[in-house]
């Protein structure tokens, strides 16, 4: 044994030898150490999941409530616009149905879209919700426009009612304001005047026209029958005066004349002509007419 060790070249392989055993063992339990240390880790990780899953669906549910509020806010929001428009539209709807003008609402499509009971009883129809502007003034022609309107125009100009509406609905122009005669579908005449103006959006667009209706039958009698009387009251006027001119001459000449014969025929003349006023003038004039008191005093000059 000694010899061998004494034997550099055996020297040298026993160190090698172990030197290859302690890098071996010392190899090993770096492999268990680093072993450990993953195992720990994993542990590590292990434990800590639960907190991260847990820390999401907090979140989640978190925003979940969040919405849920929102959702509900929203509704409560859109319930209020809701009924704010409800309330409006009742509102615009009693407005309208109270209204004694007629009022027609013509969409872009030159079809009724809504029409109030005035407008239904002033034209005739039950229901003209969908009908055209030729359906319902068919051959209604405008014979004035209104004074101090933009459009007036001539009367060399004026045209069918329905024309007046599509000009509106295909210019969009200014508010048209024109009376015409109109004919119901029952074949009563009404004079009406119309006003047509367009309703643009807040845009600008047109969303289409709205056409106000109002009844100028009565209005017109009325004028005429005022016209007419005072036709009458001039012709009485006239009358009168002619009456009156006729009397005083009469008059005149039973004053100058010393006619014993003369005088009661002048006087029978005077009786005559205020009997022919009182008959012309009748309640006309004041309860006692001036005709009787002329031809009383006409009846005591006769006697005298």
């Amino acid at each position: 044994m000694v010899r061998l060790l004494a034997n550099p070249f055996v020297l040298r392989s026993v160190l090698a030898f172990f030197a290859a055993g302690a890098a071996f063992v010392l190899a090993i339990w770096l492999m268990r150490a680093l072993r450990q240390n993953i195992t720990a880790e994993a542990d590590l990780d292990s434990s800590a999941a639960p907190k991260l899953e847990a820390l999401p669906l907090h979140l989640y549910n978190t925003v979940i409530q969040q919405l849920k509020q929102q959702k509900h806010e929203l509704q409560l929001q859109n319930q209020a616009e809701q009924r704010r428009a409800r309330t409006t539209e009742n509102f615009s709807q009693a407005v309208l149905s109270n209204l004694s003008s007629g009022v027609l609402v013509f969409g872009p499509n030159g079809l009724v879209k809504q029409a109030n009971p005035a407008a239904k009883q002033i034209l005739g129809f039950h229901s003209p919700a969908g009908m055209s502007a030729e359906d319902i003034f068919r051959n209604a022609t405008v014979c004035s426009p209104q004074p101090g309107t933009a459009d007036s125009g001539t009367p060399d100009s004026l045209g069918k009612l329905s024309e007046e509406v599509h000009a509106v609905l295909r210019e969009g122009s200014n508010c048209r304001q024109m009376e015409a005669d109109y004919v119901t579908p029952a074949g009563q005449k009404v004079r009406v005047a119309v006003t047509v103006s367009p309703v643009p959006a807040s845009d600008g667009s047109l969303l289409g026209a709205a056409c106000l209706i109002s009844d100028r039958s009565e209005f017109e009698s009325i004028r005429h029958q005022q016209q007419l009387q005072g036709e009458i009251s001039a012709e009485m006027a006239l009358d009168l005066r002619t009456s009156l001119a006729t009397i005083a001459g009469y008059a005149q000449q039973l004053a100058q004349s010393n006619d014993p014969e003369l005088a009661p025929q002048l006087a029978a003349d005077i009786a005559s002509e205020a009997a022919r006023l009182n008959r012309h003038i009748g309640g006309f004039l004041a309860p006692k007419p001036i005709a009787d008191d002329l031809r009383t005093r006409a009846r005591a000059v006769g006697r005298d």
